[in-house]
């Protein structure tokens, strides 16, 4: 029983640990991308910021960074939308006809993903939280309006259309975009058409994140920036780190309660079987042939015990994937319920890391076979 909560706790905090940290990075690059290539400015605070042409080396393939599985340009420019009864200051987020919109249409709660051509579309997708504020449903109109540079001058409008509505759960980003056509911002910004905001680099590895945005940087024009999500986002992946702390703590004190108890059944098999050893010794047996007895009668038990673990723990952690029992509140981890990742390497090494562990940790209870004399345990009995 002590090998199986252990094992069941232990899957949990890795299935959950780490699928907590991909889910979320997962998210920060949907709405950003794992690497963003902009116009070299000191003043990272802003919104708009100044063009760049559309036709680079690295575009629209970054051949020379193998890692690379994407790069789509977009733009953004701050404005607010007003309603009849209510406004709110958000981010206009432009992509072009070729956007990856992958992860928009997994969090697609109502309507449909815009389609952009050649002509100027007025269709947006905005967040659920948007919509709740604002009282918008798809197909509704609405005004933004744009602040020119020039105050005393009238602000730019745009009417656009509710095509559609997610919900990422990441609540932090979700409020302060919508998603539309980049050739709204080319006009009020008055840029040429071939003249964009930046750059999104979708990777084909995330793990290999921070290596290859150098390559992306050091592939680039010297008036460009690449900056990787990890350098945008720093608080948030420095708490993700943290993560892997609390699991090898979690690990650590599960393997070695384990163990323990482990060590504690060991030596109350070896005193009930005290008599056995004897004259087993008697015998002629060597004091390493019988530990092996008890090692490999702990093995047994450390096996059935990994089995009924990760029966029960496999099968809870499925349950969780595909049914979210558990919930979790957006506004702390970002997610509505705990993201559960099963890696089939995660799971053997953890099994064959707590049955050689506990065994290594069993040699030293029976070492006390060595130091039980035949005579008296025959005389004991």
């Amino acid at each position: 029983m002590a090998i199986a909560i252990g094992i069941i706790v232990m899957l949990f905090s890795i299935a959950t640990g780490v699928g907590l940290q991909k889910k979320i990075k997962e998210k920060v690059s949907g709405f950003n991308g794992d690497v963003l290539i902009t116009f070299y400015d000191a003043n990272n605070s802003k919104v708009t910021v100044n063009p760049i042409s559309i036709h680079q080396d690295f575009y629209p393939e970054f051949k020379s960074v193998s890692n690379v599985k994407k790069v789509q340009p977009f733009a953004t420019i701050a404005g607010i939308i007003r309603t009849p009864s209510d406004f709110e200051g958000i981010i206009l987020k432009g992509v072009d006809k070729n956007y990856n919109w992958s992860f928009f249409k997994e969090y697609l709660k109502e309507g449909k993903i815009p389609f952009f051509e050649d002509k100027p579309s007025n269709e947006v997708i905005i967040s659920q939280i948007t919509s709740e504020k604002l009282k918008l449903n798809v197909g509704d109109n609405f005004h933004m309006f744009f602040v020119k540079d020039n105050p005393n001058k009238a602000p730019n409008s745009r009417k656009f259309t509710v095509a559609g509505i997610f919900n990422s759960g990441f609540n932090e980003i979700d409020e302060g975009f919508i998603i539309g056509d980049i050739k709204h911002i080319q006009k009020i910004n008055k840029w040429k058409s071939d003249e964009v905001g930046g750059f999104e680099v979708l990777l084909h590895d995330f793990d290999k994140l921070g290596e290859t945005g150098f390559e992306i940087y050091s592939g680039i024009n010297s008036d460009l920036n690449a900056v990787t999500i990890a350098e945008k986002y720093p608080n948030i992946f420095e708490w993700l780190a943290l993560f892997d702390t609390n699991i090898v703590v979690i690990i650590t004190i599960m393997i070695l309660v384990a163990g323990i108890n482990m060590i504690t059944a060991l030596l109350v098999l070896i005193l009930e079987r005290t008599q056995m050893i004897g004259i087993l010794k008697a015998l002629g047996n060597t004091n390493w042939s019988i530990r092996k007895i008890f090692l490999y009668n702990a093995a047994y038990l450390i096996g059935k015990g990994l089995f009924w673990g990760n029966l029960i723990g496999i099968s809870l952690l499925l349950a969780q994937k595909y049914f979210g029992i558990i919930k979790l509140n957006p506004e702390t981890y970002y997610v509505n319920q705990a993201p559960v990742y099963l890696n089939i390497n995660h799971i053997l090494l953890l099994n064959l890391g707590t049955l050689i562990l506990c065994l290594i940790m069993l040699l030293i209870p029976s070492y006390i076979v060595s130091k039980i004399s035949p005579v008296e345990a025959i005389k004991f009995s």
